[in-house]
């Protein structure tokens, strides 16, 4: 027994050593995380068996449905015959990937006397705001000139706006129920802000709030509205943050209030409306850092004819190029789920030098060119670890039983080279590395996810711009905390997530008192 658990310390020791990156920001969010052996998706349950497409509770999972082909023959595999003249072997050689060729880490350097909004304005400058003072006002007035006059209003004026910001913002931090119930004398009133801005004030503000106030003769897609502070935003993503190796392209949790969901009933969830747009979004998997943002909308027009593509596969790798473009020639390596991995992309991404390791379904995957006898379950009873492998070029197909059968398809990892699935209390499952890598890159993303949930903008408009508008500043919040984490400002003041929050919100009031009161 005891040289068993030698066994099994060592094994995990060797997986945190090769992925060692993943450590950066294991405390990201200001609270102790746990260790790779909690992942759910290292330690499946009896009862899950994707083969009966019942899902893992595991975060990959969560994401990216069931991990099993349980049907052969999907649209576009190929026979026995066929594989063999495409080329695909059982014979398994070695690959090597070529190095990263850019630096894991922050591009600007913060002065160790950095305050909060220093980090938030990285993202959203003055310029920007001070465009949401121009193009608010000119709506009023538009608005008042065909309505009539608003004698309550009043232009406003760039701290007004800060503060603006602050108080919507301040519903991520305090979590009530409404924004508008920061004035009332309830359990969700703030009286330390309350006295920065009428109630009255707030809400003119917030009628006229505009970043583009009328249609350009030049654009008409559904998202003008917001247009130039995604690109504006994304130029800022990319200036101020050099993402690692390992990427991953994913749809983050977006959905309202966790608690709210469990608690309401069907009913309730029924008459909520849907959301009119997905979001995706390329998350450097080191650190959590949202390297890139793309918003489309699920009704209406959008580019690259995306509105006009009924079939996902096709959309999401249409979606997975756009995310991409910025990464050719780079050798970077992208983590995918199931409606994004597919073999035509994966080689498309190789010659751009992007290499790809990502989970397969035969329900959501474009399958395409793959072999139909590693998309069928085997006849024979498998073990726990036991793997096939068919490769063609640099792509391998792998197959990996583990209370079901999982499908990974990759060009990044080499297929002879084993990993290690730590579970706590079964021990350790022996699978290939591109397994253990999409396990353990995956699982951080989760914990992203999964902190990111507590911090997210209550306040929901009805507008979708709007919607996109929070949700985006929600995320930019995120990168800019990740920024303070790994500047000399945080070797100062080591505020947690919560009070980094709280204390934005206080200096976009320019509040005299400004340290946080958690």
């Amino acid at each position: 027994m005891a040289e068993c658990g030698r066994k099994a310390l060592s094994l995990l020791e060797a997986a945190r050593t090769r992925y060692e990156s993943l450590q950066i920001s294991d405390d990201v969010f200001g609270e102790s995380g746990d260790d790779s052996s909690d992942n759910p998706f290292y330690s499946t349950s009896d009862d899950s068996n994707s083969d009966n497409n019942t899902p893992e509770s595991c975060g990959a999972e969560r994401r990216t449905g069931d991990g099993g082909c349980s049907h052969p023959g999907p649209p576009g595999s190929l026979s026995n015959v066929q594989a063999e003249e495409e080329g695909w072997s059982d014979a398994v050689r070695d690959i090597t990937i070529p190095s990263y060729k850019d630096t894991c880490g922050p591009l600007q350097k913060m002065a160790v006397t950095a305050s909060v909004v220093d980090f938030f304005q990285l993202f959203v400058p003055d310029n920007v705001i001070q465009n949401m003072v121009t193009q608010t006002n000119m709506y009023a007035k538009k608005y008042q000139e065909r309505f009539g006059s608003d004698d309550g209003w009043h232009n406003v004026t760039v701290p007004e706006m800060k503060a603006f910001l602050g108080f919507v913002i301040s519903t991520s931090v305090h979590r009530c129920e409404s924004v508008l119930s920061i004035w009332s004398s309830g359990f969700f009133a703030n009286k330390s802000i309350a006295p920065k801005m009428s109630q009255a004030r707030f809400e003119k503000i917030l009628k006229y709030f505009h970043i583009v106030a009328f249609r350009s003769s030049h654009g008409s897609q559904g998202l003008y509205k917001i247009q130039p502070f995604l690109d504006s935003l994304q130029q800022s993503f990319s200036a101020t943050f050099q993402p690692s190796q390992t990427q991953v392209l994913h749809e983050p949790l977006i959905d309202e209030d966790p608690v709210f969901i469990t608690t309401c009933t069907e009913r309730e969830l029924r008459k909520r409306k849907k959301r009119k747009f997905s979001l995706w979004v390329r998350q450097c998997s080191s650190t959590g850092f949202i390297c890139q943002v793309y918003v489309h909308l699920k009704e209406g027009p959008g580019p690259d004819g995306l509105d006009t593509l009924k079939n996902k596969p096709q959309l999401h790798s249409l979606v997975a190029k756009q995310l991409c473009q910025s990464l050719s020639g780079h050798n970077a390596i992208i983590f995918t789920g199931p409606s994004i991995t597919s073999l035509h992309l994966f080689q498309e991404f190789e010659k751009q030098e992007i290499y790809c390791c990502g989970l397969l379904s035969s329900r959501k995957s474009d399958c395409t060119g793959l072999p139909q006898s590693m998309l069928a379950n085997p006849d024979t009873p498998q073990c726990r670890g036991q793997s096939r492998t068919k490769m063609k070029g640099n792509m391998s197909l792998i197959c990996w039983y583990n209370k079901g059968n999982f499908r990974f398809l990759t060009n990044a990892f080499s297929p002879s080279k084993q990993g290690v699935i730590i579970k706590r209390k079964r021990g350790e499952i022996p699978c290939p590395l591109a397994v253990e890598a999409f396990a353990a890159h995956l699982s951080y993303i989760c914990k992203y996810d999964d902190k990111y949930s507590k911090y997210f903008i209550f306040h929901k408009p009805n507008k979708t711009w709007q919607q996109v508008f929070w949700l985006t500043i929600s995320m930019a919040i995120n990168n800019a905390y990740i920024l303070y984490k790994m500047s000399d400002a945080y070797q100062v003041k080591r505020y947690s997530r919560a009070q980094f929050g709280e204390r934005l919100v206080k200096e976009l009031l320019d509040l005299d008192d400004c340290s946080p009161s958690l």
